[in-house]
């Protein structure tokens, strides 16, 4: 039988062991890792935002699957989203992944295509460079970006090259082409259905026509785009849903995998959804486990 003072030791300690659950459910990210340690091409300056990194929130020991996700978070090209960023990260580690957040240069801060670019793929190419250090498979690192972020990640995943030979930075020997993607309520093109914050911090003001042809990316899938896990909702009334269907119907055309879900309720950069995840999460784990990326 138990004792009272043993029940109330219990009543005690239960919340003890819900916090110390909920941390360990949450990975600790490690210190940002500077993409270019000498400084950045293109770099305006010295400061913080002139300084692109990368950070890991690696899973726990034992619940690694040895996939990584590099996430590119929203904000217009203007601002970076923490909820689309270390948000995710969390969530993926939660789920075995590797969560490695980029923080990219910025139009907001100056900066224009091709420096975003420059800094997601140098993002997917260090991955690679740390797989050993971080338990990563080379084979399984894929891009995920919501929004403006969304665009970028789809830059890379039209945009990408296997690396340079004869490099003298062994990093960049690496190729940049992402495994997967998954393209969050994404800008995808630079026409007609674009948004337009993310076009000027990005492109500028009135940039040429071959531009952005060439940054409307459901305009540069081929039969060598990675799989993509899509979702959009039909309520957003920030970013144009046609983005993600005509994504979608380019990567049908070239005959490339991919899962799209149009959901009727959500309004746009909601990341997980708040205290009630929104069911994409719950679709895009499915998805991830059938890449074979989570468990």
């Amino acid at each position: 039988m138990i004792s009272p003072s043993t029940i109330y030791n219990m009543r005690l300690l239960t919340p003890i062991f819900a916090s110390l659950l909920t941390a360990a459910l949450h990975a600790a990210p490690l210190a940002p890792l500077p993409l270019w340690p000498a400084g950045a091409p293109g770099a305006l300056g010295d400061k913080d935002d002139d300084q692109p990194t990368l950070t890991a929130f690696l899973p726990a020991p034992g619940t690694a699957t040895g996939a990584a996700i590099v996430i590119c978070p929203g904000g217009g090209y203007g601002v970076l989203a923490p909820h689309e960023g270390a948000g995710y990260a969390e969530w993926l580690a939660e789920h075995g992944v590797a969560g490695i957040v980029l923080k990219y240069r910025l139009g907001s801060k100056g900066y224009r295509h091709p420096a975003m670019l420059h800094d997601a793929a140098r993002a997917v190419r260090l991955t690679r460079a740390k797989a050993a250090e971080w338990q990563i498979d080379t084979k399984r690192i894929g891009i995920m970006g919501s929004s403006a972020g969304g665009h970028l990640a789809s830059t890379l995943l039209t945009h990408f090259d296997a690396g340079k030979a004869d490099a003298s930075d062994p990093v960049e020997r690496l190729s940049s082409r992402p495994d997967i993607g998954i393209l969050c309520y994404a800008v995808i093109s630079m026409g007609p259905n674009t948004h337009g914050g993310s076009r000027e911090n990005l492109l500028g003001e009135n940039p040429p026509p071959k531009l952005l042809e060439l940054l409307s990316n459901e305009k540069q899938v081929t039969q060598e785009t990675p799989p993509c896990f899509i979702w959009h909702t039909w309520e957003d009334n920030a970013v144009k849903i046609e983005n993600s269907l005509d994504f979608a119907a380019a990567l049908r055309k070239n005959g490339v995998p991919f899962d799209l879900h149009i959901y009727q309720k959500g309004g746009h950069g909601m990341g997980l959804g708040g205290g009630e995840r929104h069911p994409w999460a719950a679709d895009c784990l499915f998805w991830l486990k059938a890449q074979g990326f989570a468990k």
